[in-house]
């Protein structure tokens, strides 16, 4: 595979410290739209944006990487229009990297309107109900299409719970279908961006799944590292399971996937998972948990979630949190900000959303300082915030 890693070689990744009593690690990640410090948080912006917010406002709370979606995509406007566009970059007007994950997760969340083979999955469109068939090398190519810096593998994420049977197949059959990204990826990969910018190659992440089942965890992580990949993810994990299996399965998956390359949690937004899985050694998150909630009237404080939408901040003229410093509690009220909400004002999400993704961006780097002066073991999780 030494022709896929000469290739991307823009793509590096470097730890910088190690935490002293635990496996948290500091780093820093080069991708061809800039470098990452991580650990980091990926704002979703599913549609080619974060909702309600605009690239400046997302550069202005410090996102470093977003994440967008291939499935939502692809179906709408097309990959097509995008490449024509220049890539996902230009087209939202986005500089920073950006990660594009592959269209699994919601293609097999479509339960009554796909069907599984080992060539791929074909489904019907939330949106129109028009037939699709999306196979690894699709995948591939939409995601190369799209422009982003890190992709992903085409994988299934069996749902919680599952049978070992069907969680062992289906783990087997994401593997196989690894190999054919994995090859896609590096035959076609130089060819679709001398397209759009020869300096701009994507990187392909494995994705180790195993459900919660620690030995299927291990064979898909030792299988899925073979393949010498720029990065490494691990999925099915956050979907309905307790804390602690959660965290069982983290640790088994990351002993084995190695020391020297990114390792990426997939679906993970809360602090107190956050600080969990950074303890365990991994390095990048994302979830709509964030906007999802500032959307339905909700903000993150270090006291815990708070529904300003209730009515028991109608009079309320605090900032949503007053040891924040984020635009959102600078300016406005609980009071005024739920005014909006009632009102349906647009403006209400966006002023939560600011403020969520402010303090999410806030706690990882509070954690990536304690990693530097090794102290990662004594930091305290806020008030939990779990979905």
């Amino acid at each position: 595979m030494n022709d896929a890693t000469d290739f991307h070689n823009v793509f590096q990744w470097k730890v910088l410290k190690e935490d002293a009593h635990t496996l948290g690690r500091a780093g820093v990640l080069q991708t061809p739209h800039g470098s990452i410090e991580t650990p980091v948080f990926m704002p979703v912006g599913t549609q080619a944006t974060v909702k309600g917010l605009s690239p400046e406002e997302l550069n202005d709370l410090g996102a470093q990487i977003i994440l967008s979606n291939t499935y939502h995509l692809y179906l709408r406007p097309g990959h097509e229009l995008v490449r024509k566009a220049g890539g996902l970059h230009k087209f939202m007007h986005w500089d920073k990297p950006i990660l594009t994950d592959s269209g699994g997760f919601q293609v097999f969340s479509l339960s009554d309107l796909r069907k599984i083979t080992e060539e791929g999955v074909s489904f019907r469109s939330h949106l129109d109900g028009s037939p699709h068939f999306l196979v690894p090398e699709k995948a591939m190519e939409i995601q190369l299409a799209l422009g982003a810096d890190i992709i992903m593998a085409f994988d299934e994420c069996a749902p919680y719970p599952s049978s070992y049977d069907y969680v062992k197949q289906s783990m087997e059959r994401t593997l196989r279908w690894l190999k054919r990204c994995e090859e896609s990826w590096r035959d076609a990969a130089l060819r679709t961006h001398e397209q759009l910018n020869p300096q701009s190659p994507s990187a392909l992440f494995g994705i180790v799944q195993g459900g919660m089942y620690a030995d299927l965890r291990r064979q898909s992580a030792l299988a899925t590292v073979e393949f010498d990949l720029p990065g490494y993810a691990i999925g099915g994990l956050s979907v309905g399971e307790p804390a602690e299996v959660m965290y069982d399965m983290l640790d088994v998956t990351t002993e084995i996937l190695p020391k020297d390359k990114p390792r990426y949690l997939m679906g993970v937004g809360t602090p107190d998972y956050l600080l969990a899985a950074v303890k365990r050694g991994v390095d990048m998150f994302d979830c709509v948990l964030p906007t999802r909630i500032a959307r339905n009237g909700s903000a993150m404080t270090r006291q815990g979630r708070l529904v300003v939408r209730n009515a028991a901040y109608a009079e309320d003229l605090q900032a949503v949190d007053p040891e924040c410093s984020c635009y959102t509690c600078r300016h406005y009220s609980r009071a005024y900000i739920r005014h909006l909400l009632k009102a349906g004002e647009m403006l209400g999400p966006r002023l939560l959303s600011i403020h969520n993704l402010h303090f999410l961006g806030v706690f990882i780097q509070e954690i990536r300082e304690a990693i530097l002066e090794d102290r990662l073991c004594d930091m305290k999780v806020y008030e939990s915030l779990k979905a």
